[in-house]
């Protein structure tokens, strides 16, 4: 289902809590609404569509990638760089790393581990960020 896009910086500040099989409906909310969204967006976290669930989903090149608790494990080559977000005006200046390795939940509540690098890497911080309550 289609989800509204939440615009309060006090909600998206919220920390979200950890995803459970209960809450698979969540990463469908979050594929539809970003294929929804595909010509302005690469990324949703649940909170964007308004449920405090660690849930992401990123566009990534190999196709959407849904990832339930997703935690960054390691992280390497810092760089600054400037993002926007569907939920907020404007643009902030915030640090990425080029090269990630996830843990993560996969759709059917699996574990496991992928590495990310470049734009597929900054997607996943920034909706990682949205789950830690970090609004950039």
């Amino acid at each position: 289902m289609i989800r509204p896009i939440v615009k309060s910086p006090a909600l998206l500040s919220t920390p979200s809590v950890d995803a459970t099989p209960a809450d698979a409906a969540v990463g469908q909310d979050l594929l539809d609404t970003l294929a929804a969204h595909a010509h302005e967006c690469v990324g949703l976290a649940a909170n964007m569509i308004g449920m405090r669930k660690r849930v992401i989903v990123a566009a990534c090149a190999g196709g959407a990638v849904l990832m339930y608790n997703p935690e960054i494990m390691e992280a390497s080559d810092e760089y600054q760089t400037e993002e926007s977000c569907l939920s907020l005006e404007g643009s902030r200046l915030c640090t990425r790393h080029r090269r990630i390795k996830v843990a993560y939940l996969d759709a059917s509540f699996a574990p496991c581990r992928k590495s990310f690098s470049g734009f597929d890497a900054q997607i996943v911080q920034h909706e990682i960020d949205h789950c830690n309550g970090v609004v950039i």
